[in-house]
Parts: structure tokens; sequence; C-alpha cells
């Protein structure tokens, strides 16, 4: 399975036990979107923007992505562009972790930081 097929295929549990089924009579399921390969349920959206812009035409292999962010859409999008040989540029505020920009780096993402207490808006309006 690849990076991109594991996207959404998120284990499914039943959470019985948590939410007392057997008092209430009712089933409560939860997708555990924490299983996706970026870690969160953000991958989801950001492969759909990212499959959709290829499929209209709008993204081809000589264009950049471009994504102001502070959080996990960055990842989601960072880690597919990575997977299907995208370039990738994120804007972010200079508060984010460096743990976060690490991860970020790694997966190849070129990063521009904006004033930390601009937050995200100072990310969009540089982006």
């Amino acid at each position: 399975m690849s990076v991109l097929e594991a996207i959404g295929n998120t284990p499914l549990v039943e959470t019985g036990r948590i939410w007392n089924a057997e008092k209430t009579g009712v089933r409560i399921l939860a997708k555990l979107e924490g299983a996706n390969p970026g870690g969160s349920v953000k991958d989801r959206p950001a492969y759909y923007m990212i499959k959709k812009a290829i499929e209209s035409g709008e993204l081809t292999g000589d264009r950049i992505l471009l994504e102001p962010t502070s959080g996990n859409t960055g990842i989601g999008m960072a880690m597919i562009a990575s997977a299907m040989g995208f370039r990738i540029k994120l804007t972010m505020p200079a508060c984010v972790s460096e743990e976060r920009r690490s991860i970020l780096i790694a997966m190849g993402a070129e990063i521009e930081l904006t004033p930390g207490c601009d937050r995200t808006d100072g990310a969009i309006t540089r982006a």
C-alpha cells in the first residue's frame, strides 16, 4: 500500500464501553484519523485538493504548490506533494515549533516564516 492509498484507510472502532452502550442502547463508532500517514484527518482534504487540481489541469509538474499553514494541513500537503513529485512552499508563523518545521523540511517542503505575532493571518497574507 502506498502513502496515498493509506489516506483515509483508517480503522473504525466501536466505543461501546466508553459511552455505556449497554445502558443507552446507542452504538457509536469512531474513525481513527490519527492513523492517516500524516497523523491527522487533514491528510484527506490535502489529498483531495491536490488530486482535483491535477485532474482539472491547474496543477502540472512545472508548478509549485503554495500553502499558508500553521498545522496539520501543511504536513498533509507536504507529504502528498513529496509522494507525487511536486514542489511545495509553505508560509507559516515563526512561532511554529522547531519539530514541525523539521518534519516539513524532511518531507521536502520549502518554508518561509512570517512574524509570529501575525499568526496564521500573516502566513495567509504572505502566500
